[in-house]
């Protein structure tokens, strides 16, 4: 009752998948499915990487952490999506929806931050190879994570906690199939001047500092394996970055493609879609792009499978 007191809202309304019966059972289907494979798959790479002393390295500790954010931003939107299209019921309550904006600020800030880190450790291991143990040790890797999640949860917990100042109109329909910060927050009546500059500040923060550390990192990483004499060590140098390269292309291209949806058409759908791309796609290709283009993830997948029969 006091959330509902404070903004005078107890529920908002997401925007239908489609209106087409037969559609949405395909739809539906096809979402339980990316979802059931972005689980299974995620889950495989963290039990792969633990089981396996071999890839008890600071690369797979990250991957792993990418991994279990991934679970967590997927489950974040998807599961609501799919009780929507089956129940055939497009609302949420102010508390769910509070909870989807906190989640998916904290995970994908994550996210973003893990590959701001993953792309320094690919930096450090190519640039500086013999001090790669010494830098890399599993103390700096375990307090970049940690400070990364505390980061990103306090930046989460700011915005939620400045969405619950706000009052709402009458008009309570989200042009999304989840609940976003930037969407809810233009449904207020109430002045959202200081929120609209805070997620520009956080935006142009948590968003422009890991892009520019992956830009610098393989801005050195390129003009150090262009100096390497032989063809093979520069092969070598650019496969162990390829993996990493596709996930940082796949998540900040789809989230690019989000941006360009929302500025260049009027249509709120093809946004939405967008937006479910953003929050889909990347999540459910990391473990493919890891899994296919490493052998010691794929030596590690196969063992974990003879260990395990029901896989």
């Amino acid at each position: 009752m006091g959330l509902r007191n404070q903004t005078g809202v107890s529920e908002f309304l997401l925007m239908e998948v489609t209106e087409d019966p037969e559609l949405k059972s395909f739809l539906f289907i096809l979402f339980l499915s990316i979802y059931l494979v972005t689980i299974l798959g995620n889950l495989l790479i963290i039990l792969a990487v633990s089981s396996d002393s071999h890839l008890h390295t600071p690369m797979y500790f990250f991957l792993s952490s990418l991994s279990f954010t991934d679970i967590c931003l997927s489950t974040t939107s998807v599961p609501k999506m799919l009780v929507n299209i089956r129940a055939q019921i497009q609302s949420i309550t102010y508390a769910a929806c509070l909870t989807q904006i906190y989640s998916i600020l904290a995970f994908g800030g994550l996210e973003s931050f893990l590959l701001a880190i993953m792309a320094y450790d690919r930096y450090v291991a190519i640039c500086h190879p013999l001090r790669y143990t010494v830098i890399m040790n599993s103390r700096l890797c375990s307090l970049l994570v940690l400070l990364s999640f505390c980061i990103n949860i306090v930046d989460a917990l700011v915005h939620s906690l400045m969405v619950l100042q706000l009052t709402f109109c009458a008009e309570l329909e989200i042009p999304l199939f989840f609940c976003e910060v930037v969407q809810v927050i233009q449904l207020a009546c109430s002045d959202t001047l200081i929120n609209n500059i805070l997620i520009y500040f956080a935006t142009s923060i948590f968003g422009g500092i890991p892009l520019c550390g992956i830009i610098f990192s393989y801005t050195q990483i390129v003009s150090s394996v262009l100096r390497m004499p032989s063809a093979g060590g520069k092969y070598k140098a650019f496969s162990t970055c390829g993996s990493h390269l596709s996930v940082v292309s796949l998540f900040y291209g789809t989230g690019l493609g989000v941006y360009i949806s929302s500025a260049l058409t009027n249509s709120s759908r093809n946004t939405a879609v967008a937006s479910v791309m953003y929050t889909v796609v990347p999540q459910l290709m990391n473990p493919f792009i890891y899994s296919l283009r490493n052998r010691d993830m794929k030596g590690a997948l196969k063992k974990l499978r003879s260990r395990t029969p029901l896989l």
